[in-house]
């Protein structure tokens, strides 16, 4: 007898369940449908956070020029080698020669995102997009130049630095003032620090 009431409390059960996710079903099957048309969309879709790191890329100012001087700090703190600088040196009309940049390559196969190029960039020259449609069929085709446009005709000169002391000088300032100490009027002591010269 006890087998027939656990059947037909479990057959209950069941049934209680049953009409428990029909009665969720029939709810979304109600409710307006929330599915985005992509990819043929693509313009009045967001389809990736704003924060999220796709590619890198130059930014370029409104003339054409990017901020790019080839310091190559990006290029040292990558971790994986992911990015690839070349420079030229070219003449200036006063005759002193400037360092420029040549290529900027940039592997998107090999780089782990993780921003290090952009937060040490000194002069905020790239950034990250967040489009990422980024397949392609070989990987050759994932090795970006990021300077893409031409050079710029009439690009100013480097503004001048100031003006670095040798190493040598700043050292030997401080042993120069220890010998020029003044006397302090007590013979005693001041026979102590010539003796410490």
């Amino acid at each position: 007898m006890g087998s027939v009431k656990d059947y037909f409390s479990s057959l209950g059960s069941g049934i209680a369940s049953l009409i428990k996710g029909m009665g969720v079903t029939g709810k979304e099957f109600l409710t307006s449908k929330v599915s985005e048309q992509y990819p043929d969309k693509r313009d009045t879709i967001a389809y990736a956070a704003p924060r999220f790191r796709a590619k890198l890329q130059f930014i370029y100012e409104p003339d054409g020029r990017n901020r790019c001087t080839a310091c190559g700090t990006c290029q040292r703190n990558c971790p994986n080698g992911t990015i690839s600088i070349t420079t030229k040196t070219v003449d200036l009309p006063d005759g002193k020669k400037k360092r420029k940049l040549d290529t900027y390559l940039y592997d998107l196969g090999s780089c782990t995102f993780c921003q290090l190029c952009v937060t040490t960039c000194p002069f905020d020259a790239i950034e990250f997009t967040n489009d990422f449609e980024q397949a392609v069929f070989t990987r050759e085709k994932l090795v970006q130049k990021l300077n893409y446009l031409p050079e710029q005709p009439g690009d100013p000169a480097p503004k001048p630095g100031t003006p670095v002391r040798p190493a040598a000088n700043v050292a030997a300032k401080p042993a120069a003032t220890d010998a020029e100490k003044p006397a302090s009027g007590n013979p005693a002591t001041d026979n102590e620090n010539k003796k410490e010269n």
